[in-house]
């Protein structure tokens, strides 16, 4: 197959506008993904050029050029019970603290960067179990966002294949999964439920957010921006979360505790005090 080369020039055009609108930081290595990912657009569009492949992504009011671009260009690779002693330290520390502490009963939760879904619903099921028959009074509803409606359509659909639920307990499988077949299984709507999902992109320069979170779980997302966008998202979550809520990022990511007003807690892990 003929493909088409992306010149420097090209390169430096994507990458500016790609991080000016999503935030992501493509360094010059990346040149041979972004030509590799988006190859297939420019030969279905008979574009000669990736100048002209941009020149259309600019010149279509509609914004879907440019998310079927941001589609092709996101990573999204996550799995059931990834970075798992977040989710003990949510289980074990972070929820008896918050089921005392929120009179409301109105536990709020955003999984940021949601991708495939195998988080927010991780977090779902987690909630579930530790209320228990208490779960009835209180509103949990997790807020899932994405950039890319690829992922959060694969999400909302909640069809996963069973290999892929391995790291969950088996007890989970039977209680919130439906097996539909000997390689797929559904989650169950009670979990289904418990979730809402958005397409949401976190560079908006303000939040639409009417009430703050107690929790902001937004990993192995950052990794993908450079300092200073990094700095000013995570100055955002800290005035979108209540004083004793959380930040959990991912393993890979930390936060430069003399600049950031989150307290450290441990790795990956943070709170508003």
């Amino acid at each position: 197959m003929y493909v088409i080369a992306i010149t420097n020039i090209e390169f430096k055009q994507f990458a500016s506008y790609i991080k000016l609108h999503y935030g992501i930081y493509l360094k010059e290595e990346k040149q041979a993904l972004v030509t590799g990912r988006l190859q297939n657009i420019l030969v279905q569009n008979s574009f000669n050029s990736f100048s002209e492949y941009f020149d259309y992504i600019i010149s279509d009011k509609t914004g879907a050029a440019a998310t079927e671009m941001i589609n092709k260009i996101t990573t999204n690779h996550t799995f059931f019970m990834r970075e798992v002693d977040h989710f003990i330290f949510f289980r074990d520390k972070v929820l008896p603290y918050l089921k005392e502490d929120i009179s409301s009963k109105d536990l709020r939760i955003w999984s940021a960067g949601c991708s495939s879904g195998e988080e927010p619903y991780t977090l779902a099921m987690i909630i579930d179990e530790f209320l228990g028959k208490e779960k009835a009074l209180w509103n949990t509803k997790v807020l899932a966002t994405d950039i890319s409606s690829n992922v959060l359509d694969i999400a909302f659909r909640g069809i996963y294949n069973n290999d892929n639920l391995a790291t969950l307990p088996p007890y989970w499988k039977l209680n919130y999964f439906d097996k539909i077949d000997e390689n797929k299984s559904a989650v169950k709507n009670k979990i289904k439920n418990e979730t809402i999902y958005r397409k949401f992109n976190l560079m908006d320069e303000k939040f639409p957010f009417k009430q703050k979170f107690h929790i902001i779980f937004c990993r192995n997302v950052m990794i993908y921006f450079d300092a200073q966008t990094r700095h000013e998202l995570v100055e955002k979550f800290y005035d979108s979360i209540e004083h004793g809520g959380y930040l959990f990022i991912g393993h890979s990511e930390s936060l430069n505790r003399e600049e950031t007003r989150f307290k450290y807690v441990m790795p990956a892990v943070y709170r508003k005090e």
